[in-house]
């Protein structure tokens, strides 16, 4: 996944995800269009890597997927439901398979929580039968499995965020997000506060995550390196709209659209000397070494 060479095509299904001429408009008197018509599918099993510059919308966009923004128009549809439409119990279980890891693993955690209750929390909050004293042992066995699955000792349960490296607290942040089994992931900038080596170690364990679990991700990053590495699909997002949408290698190699030339061609090359920026979107495209 994070070697030379491109990466596994993976196999896809159905639509899990789709967003429907999706709009978000911030203010009153001056509006401020953050989402501008964005229809877009996500199919099971693929990771669709969601790009653009800082302030593009992407944030906005991950919120809206989500529901934890309300589009001003448009819709939201998960495996075939209209998120609009669902009552609260259903909307409930409908948030169980969706799920997000951020950026920042230590602001995502509260400092004060050990280890087993930051991993617990989704299952506290879903399952009744999580909750009290009696289903305390049972609830750290569920931790300690969900701490294993992402290469961590099951023995850390009692220590707290500051206690772990920049990898290992990201790591914890996976582990949470899988604690109710969702069917798709945001992973909203997920290596971009690691170093990266360390960065190198988690896009493998997702990618091992994936296929294992048969996961679908939306991968958010400004990172082109790293989209080449772990994106099935591209979709380019520009002040809000979606300007290029298509097959990972396609738009890395030749991209379509002015914007996303631009994207490329700021992507340091890696070696000066032979400076042909088209040798570098093949190694960004999984071409090239």
């Amino acid at each position: 996944m994070t070697g030379e060479g491109p990466a596994p095509t993976r196999a896809t299904g159905n639509t899990l995800l789709e967003l429907v001429d999706l709009r978000k408009e911030f203010g009153s008197r001056s509006v401020n269009v953050a989402v501008d018509d964005v229809s877009l599918a996500v199919h099971e099993g693929e990771t669709l890597a969601l790009v653009g510059e800082s302030g593009c919308g992407k944030t906005t966009l991950t919120r809206l997927l989500l529901k934890l923004l309300e589009p001003t128009s448009g819709s939201v549809r998960f495996d075939g439901q209209d998120l609009a439409g669902l009552s609260a119990a259903e909307l409930r279980s409908v948030r169980r398979q969706m799920q997000v890891v951020l950026q920042d693993p230590y602001s995502s955690m509260n400092p004060r929580m050990r280890v087993t209750d930051i991993v617990a929390e989704p299952l506290v909050t879903h399952e009744p039968a999580a909750r009290g004293r009696r289903a305390r042992a049972g609830l750290r066995e569920r931790v300690g499995g969900l701490l294993e699955a992402v290469g961590l000792d099951a023995g850390i349960q009692d220590r707290y965020p500051h206690e772990f490296s920049g990898g290992q607290r990201q790591r914890i942040s996976i582990a949470r997000a899988l604690a109710l089994h969702p069917r798709l992931l945001v992973l909203d900038e997920p290596t971009s506060a690691l170093d990266v080596s360390v960065q190198a170690t988690v896009l493998d364990l997702l990618a091992e995550l994936q296929q294992r679990l048969g996961l679908t991700y939306v991968f958010v990053s400004h990172n082109l390196a790293v989209v080449g590495q772990v994106a099935d699909r591209v979709a380019v997002m520009q002040r809000g709209r979606l300007v290029e949408v298509g097959d990972a290698a396609a738009v890395l190699r030749t991209p379509q659209h002015p914007y996303t030339q631009r994207l490329l061609d700021a992507v340091p090359v890696l070696d000066p000397r032979r400076g042909r920026r088209g040798a570098e979107r093949a190694r960004l495209a999984g071409e090239g070494s």
